[in-house]
């Protein structure tokens, strides 16, 4: 064999540790660990870039998909007799024609009553300013009230204004034109996650192995199941707001009832505070009307708030999601502030996926670990 020279050695000795010497630390390049996380930031912040600029979709998508799974427990329903393209086709074309129909009820009705409130709003304005109550705070406040009335109606019957006004109503128009575009997106993607839901659930099922899939499409029906139900029961308890709204309001006479009723309706759709903001709303509007109105829409709302709380959506709410009413109020409270309304209206099913999750994935994990894993590593194998 032929001898290894001094360099072999001494490279040889350099490259493997000596026992009871310590190991030379790691050598590290400074310009790599620099460029490598300048180019992960980079490429961070454009991942962020990207989202940002496709916010607009991603909500479209996400608000179609909790539809989507809303509408599912209905068309589940159906399927056991129909075929599902069909069930879809009979729950798309009802909430189709249910929309068409609130169109067709609401907006003549608006627009005449918008019309009628334009034309009265001189007569209301001067009994406003005859009122008993009106007298009294002019003169407990000398004409400040009455200076402030009078720039406003100047400002309305200057023709300089209207070019401001015309303005204003473009952005409205376009603002409405919009919001019409996003509803007919999302009614389309709505339309294909409902045919398309069963196989993405099997698709997502095919990135679990196999031994678990089995449970992950228990987990994600029940998921599916619970957003369903909140989906439908929320809807209900709107509904029932929107219909007692019109005919209460309708009965003491308050202004534009069938657009208050829609804003009650809407309100109702986000969970906690959207019943007290719509009600703040009416009663707002109603003083138009009168003092009286506006005090007898405040007490209903109260005691509807009331009735809705401790009655309604306690029957309805605990049979779609089983949340603890503690949860409930932190969920919706961190949804409205990541994200609005439209956070706050997903929050609460959210965390019922969570609570899912949790009883079926994190406690049996829990429970099946009955052995310390230090104390069972210390225990010697035993002997065959």
């Amino acid at each position: 064999m032929r001898k290894r020279t001094v360099t072999e050695t001494h490279a040889v000795a350099s490259s493997v540790p000596v026992r009871g010497l310590p190991t030379p630390p790691p050598r590290f390049n400074a310009f790599m660990i620099g460029l490598v996380g300048t180019l992960g930031v980079l490429l961070a912040l454009l991942i962020g870039v990207v989202i940002g600029q496709l916010s607009t979709v991603l909500v479209y998508i996400g608000l179609a998909l909790f539809l989507a799974l809303g509408l599912d427990p209905v068309v589940s329903l159906l399927e056991r007799k129909l075929p599902r393209p069909g069930a879809i086709a009979i729950v798309v074309g009802v909430v189709l024609l249910a929309f068409a129909g609130i169109i067709l009820a609401i907006v003549p009705v608006l627009v005449e009553q918008t019309t009628n409130l334009i034309n009265d709003l001189p007569n209301m304005i001067k009994n406003l300013t005859a009122a008993g109550w009106y007298q009294d705070i002019q003169a407990q406040f000398g004409s400040t009230v009455e200076d402030a009335l009078n720039s406003a109606l100047h400002f309305l019957q200057d023709p300089g204004n209207l070019a401001s006004i015309g303005g204003g109503i473009v952005a409205v128009g376009a603002g409405v034109a919009g919001g019409i575009t996003g509803v007919v997106i999302v009614l389309i993607l709505t339309l294909y996650f409902l045919a398309a839901l069963p196989s993405m659930k099997k698709l997502a099922a095919r990135f679990v192995p196999a031994y678990q899939r089995d449970g992950f499409t228990e987990i994600t029906n029940d998921v599916a199941g619970a957003v369903g139900r909140y989906v439908i029961g929320q809807f209900s308890l709107a509904l029932i707001n929107g219909v007692l709204s019109l005919i209460f309001l309708t009965i003491i006479g308050a202004p534009l009832p069938a657009l208050l009723a829609l804003i009650a309706f809407i309100g109702s759709l986000i969970p906690m505070v959207g019943t007290l903001l719509a009600a703040i709303l009416i009663s707002l509007i109603c003083f138009l009307a009168s003092p009286l109105t506006a005090l007898v829409a405040a007490i209903y709302y109260l005691i509807y708030m009331q009735v809705e709380a401790y009655v309604l959506s306690p029957r309805i709410m605990n049979k779609a999601v089983a949340v603890p009413g503690a949860i409930v109020v932190i969920a919706a409270v961190a949804g409205g502030t990541i994200g609005g309304v439209l956070g706050a209206l997903v929050a609460i099913p959210v965390a019922a996926s969570g609570m899912i999750i949790i009883q079926k994935v994190v406690f049996p994990a829990q429970d099946r670990k009955i052995i310390d894993p230090v104390l069972a590593a210390e225990v010697p194998p035993v002997a065959p």
